[in-house]
């Protein structure tokens, strides 16, 4: 997978050398036995623990999502052909389902989730980096960005992207889980979310297309725990408190799924 990253310290291109990433200016980057490789730079946060990291895994394997994995899979095999590169990717499910036969970048800042990645897809390099800062990537290595429910910043999506390549855009849309929110206490959604989207992509990019994915869900209360506990509510609510509110639900209850998909275009 040469060809694809940068060094975070100087920018030279990274080539890997056994279980070391080095570039010329002899700056070098151990692969961790886990097999993800920590480009982090200094202050970078630490990203989701492994609480987090490991309910968001066992929701998603529960293939509730996965209208919206086959959704993003549909609009990555649409885009020019090369290598994905998803920012915020958690454990790379999504990637792994979009891969096709790309090869992919999965950056998280949680080392606990780039455990996970490395293990996904044997054409995914699992990269601990912090996706608000600059990307440890070479100019135009990407063809297609994806982002779900993660940070992005439209000038170091612009830059990793190739000419003619496309980002793909997740975000939740209004109504999104609105079932659980006000019994659970969930953040809700921000209704600016669409307008703050392109004021962040929008002066980088080109708008190709949106549209809103919609599905219902049949969620035991297991689901739900892993479904509220994978999410940042889990930072703001009590846990004992929170219990006591899934135990207070239906079983099973029906929920729904809101989605917005945008494709945006390299310049």
């Amino acid at each position: 997978m040469d060809g694809l990253l940068a060094c975070p310290v100087c920018q030279a291109d990274l080539e890997r050398r056994g279980r070391t990433w080095r570039c010329r200016a002899g700056h070098s980057f151990d692969v961790a036995r886990q097999g993800y490789v920590n480009l982090a730079g200094p202050g970078a946060a630490g990203g989701d623990g492994g609480a987090m990291v490991a309910a968001r895994s066992a929701f998603l394997d529960g293939g509730w999502f996965d209208p919206l994995t086959a959704a993003l899979a549909d609009a990555v095999a649409r885009a020019p052909a090369g290598p994905v590169l998803e920012l915020g990717a958690g454990t790379a499910h999504h990637l792994a389902a979009a891969l096709g036969d790309r090869t992919g970048v999965a950056l998280d800042a949680s080392v606990y989730a780039a455990r996970r990645a490395a293990r996904v897809h044997p054409r995914v390099l699992s990269v601990v980096a912090d996706a608000w800062g600059r990307l440890p990537l070479r100019d135009g290595a990407a063809a297609v960005v994806l982002v779900v429910f993660a940070p992005r910043g439209g000038a170091e999506i612009a830059r990793v992207l190739a000419p003619g390549g496309t980002l793909v855009v997740a975000t939740p849309g209004q109504g999104h889980l609105g079932e659980l929110a006000g019994p659970l206490g969930l953040l809700s959604v921000d209704p600016d979310k669409e307008e703050r989207l392109r004021d962040t992509l929008g002066p980088h990019l080109d708008r190709l297309d949106a549209a809103e994915l919609r599905w219902p869900m049949t969620l035991h209360r297991e689901a739900v725990r892993a479904l509220a506990a994978m999410g940042p509510s889990a930072h703001h609510t009590e846990a004992a408190d929170l219990r006591h509110r899934i135990d207070a639900l239906p079983e099973p209850v029906t929920v729904t799924g809101v989605v917005t998909l945008s494709r945006w275009g390299a310049r």
